[in-house]
C-alpha cells in the first residue's frame, strides 16, 4: 500500500498552485510500512480521507453519526468502516463504505486515489487505515446523501484549519457553549490523558470547531498528520503531549502482548518529521463505523 498512485496531469489542471503542490506532496507520502496480513479481518477498518477543492482552498468531506447508533451518536467522523471478508484491500474498503454512508459513486472517473497513512488503533483496538483521495468534480456532492440511521448529515472543513484553527473563523461555526460546542474556546481545545497501561504515556485529545459537532480523536488525528503531509508544516499548537507515543510500532506492541499477533510490523517509519499515532483503546472519543 505504500506505491506512489498516479493521478493524471489533467486532474490537477484545475486546482489552484497551492493546493496542487498539496496534493503532491500527500502522492509521495510513504507511510510506515505494517503488514496486516497476520492480523485477524474483524479488526480491520479503513476511511476516507476525500479531499476537495472549493473557493480556492481544500476542504475535506466529514459526516456526523447518527444519534440513533450506539456507539459514538451524533460524532463527527470520516466515511468507513470494518474491512469486509469480500474486499479486496482497504482501497475497496473505503470506497464502499463511502458508498454506502453518503453515497459516493463506485469507481468515479472523478475521483482520484492519492495515498494512505499508515494504521490508527481505534477505541476498540481496531487497526484503521486512512486512504486519501481526490475529488475533481463538485457537482458530485450535490448528489451525496446521508444513510438513514448511520449518517445524520453530511458537512466539510477546510483542511489547512486543522494546522490553524483560527482560519475556521469564516465558517459558519456552531455556538460556543453549545452541544455541539461546549466549550468557551473560540475554535480549538484539548486534553492531556494519562495511559498507564500505554507505557506510561499521554494521550493529547485535539478537538476543533466546526459548523457540526466537534472534530475529535481520532478524526482529528487523521487529519492533522493529512494536513502536516500536504502543506509541509505542522499546527500552531502542540502537536504532542509530554511523553505521547509519536510512531506505530510500540503501540502495536501492547496489542501483540494482548492478542498474541505476531511479526506484524514489516519495517520502520519514513523520515517523516512526524508519524501520526491513533488513539490507543481505552479513549472513548475515537470513532469508527462498526457496523
Amino acid at each position: 500500500m505504500s506505491g506512489t498512485h498516479n493521478i493524471p496531469v489533467s486532474a490537477l489542471e484545475g486546482l489552484s498552485p497551492t493546493n496542487r503542490a498539496c496534493i503532491e506532496r500527500l502522492r509521495r507520502h510513504q507511510p510506515e510500512e505494517v503488514d496486516l496480513s497476520g492480523y485477524p479481518t474483524a479488526k480491520l477498518a479503513a476511511v476516507l480521507v476525500l479531499l476537495y477543492e472549493k473557493a480556492g482552498e481544500l476542504r475535506v468531506l466529514l459526516t456526523t453519526r447518527s444519534k440513533s447508533l450506539r456507539a459514538h451518536p451524533g460524532q463527527v467522523a470520516l466515511p468507513g468502516g470494518k474491512v469486509d471478508t469480500t474486499d479486496a484491500d482497504v482501497f475497496e474498503t473505503a470506497y464502499r463504505e463511502a458508498h454506502e454512508e453518503v453515497g459516493l459513486p463506485l469507481h468515479d472517473p472523478h475521483v482520484y486515489t492519492v495515498c494512505t497513512l499508515r494504521p490508527y488503533i481505534s477505541s476498540s483496538k481496531l487497526l484503521v487505515t486512512p486512504v486519501v483521495a481526490l475529488l475533481t468534480e463538485l457537482s458530485i456532492l450535490d448528489s451525496l446523501s446521508p444513510s438513514p440511521g448511520e449518517v445524520d448529515r453530511i458537512f466539510d472543513h477546510p483542511l489547512e484549519a486543522v494546522l490553524d484553527p483560527s482560519l475556521a473563523r469564516k465558517e459558519n461555526l456552531s455556538p460556543k457553549s453549545s452541544p455541539d460546542w461546549p466549550y468557551e474556546d473560540d475554535f480549538y481545545n484539548h486534553s492531556d490523558i494519562d495511559l498507564p497501561w500505554l507505557g506510561n504515556s499521554t494521550y493529547r485529545m485535539h478537538r476543533f470547531r466546526s459548523t457540526a459537532f466537534a472534530i475529535k480523536g481520532l478524526t482529528s488525528d487523521i487529519l492533522i498528520t493529512t494536513a502536516e503531509i500536504a502543506y509541509n508544516r505542522g499546527p500552531t499548537y502542540e502537536r504532542y503531549a509530554p511523553g505521547q507515543l509519536r510512531t506505530f510500532a510500540p503501540i502495536l506492541r501492547i496489542l501483540e502482548a494482548e492478542s498474541g499477533v505476531r511479526d506484524v510490523v514489516s519495517g520502520t517509519s519514513t523520515p517523516t518529521p512526524k508519524v501520526e499515532v491513533g488513539v490507543p483503546s481505552g479513549l472513548g472519543e475515537a470513532v469508527v463505523s462498526t457496523k
